[in-house]
């Protein structure tokens, strides 16, 4: 008796776990942001069905970046290493990397093509050079932008690629949850836990895989993350 006493007391525990807020180190908002810290989770459908996936990242801004991808069993799938324009994915398990475009390998993560500017853009709402003119459209180079009644950008729209955040994080301009949709495939992305200006790990954007990884392309990548899943 005992014994189901106490897996009854776990499945408690472990559902009033997950029913726990995000965690967001949002709050004030310092005057200055250096890094974006965090995790979340991306589902993608599309003509071949539907994938998802939780990946950690970290944005030293302006130009280094680093994401690690993971299946729901917490099994890493890839990393992608972005570093002053220089853009790397890796496959760790296997000890290869594809060295592409920045614009090119974060396509392949998240279905359509943002560069690393972009992508902090989109979880910050912080897009350079947009006019604060709240409720009105905006233009950032290709990017129409459109914001809410309290200034936050909420909409985003590129040639056939739109965005929308339906949630954000308090009162905050950082999304907690975006939607997109493209001809090729739609989704959504949740921010899981976020902070700001954490300290980081030296090693955060080494690219010291390259003495022992093998390059490989992306179709020879690719192959190896489908017999993966």
């Amino acid at each position: 008796m005992r014994t189901y006493h106490l897996i009854g007391a776990c499945l408690v525990l472990l559902f009033l776990s997950s029913c726990r807020p995000s965690t967001i180190f949002l709050s004030p908002l310092p005057s200055q942001i250096e890094r974006i810290e965090g995790y979340a989770s991306l589902r993608i459908t599309g003509d071949q069905g539907s994938a998802r996936s939780k990946f950690s990242f970290l944005f030293q801004l302006p130009n280094q970046g680093r994401i690690e991808v993971a299946n729901f069993l917490g099994t890493t799938l890839y990393q992608i290493i972005i570093d002053e324009g220089e853009a790397f994915l890796l496959v760790p398990s296997k000890k290869v990397y594809w060295h592409g475009e920045e614009d090119e390998i974060i396509g392949k993560f998240l279905g359509f093509r943002l560069n690393l500017h972009e992508m902090i853009s989109l979880l910050s709402g912080q897009w350079r050079g947009e006019k604060n003119q709240v409720g009105a459209k905006n233009w950032r180079g290709d990017w129409t932008l459109e914001k809410d009644e309290k200034g936050r950008i909420e909409y985003g729209r590129r040639g056939e690629l739109w965005f929308e955040i339906k949630e954000f994080f308090n009162s905050t301009p950082f999304a907690r949850l975006i939607i997109f949709e493209h001809p090729l495939n739609k989704g959504r992305l949740r921010i899981l836990n976020i902070g700001l200006n954490r300290p980081m790990k030296k090693q955060g954007f080494s690219k010291a895989f390259l003495e022992n990884y093998e390059q490989k392309t992306w179709l020879e990548i690719q192959e190896m993350l489908d017999n993966a899943n």
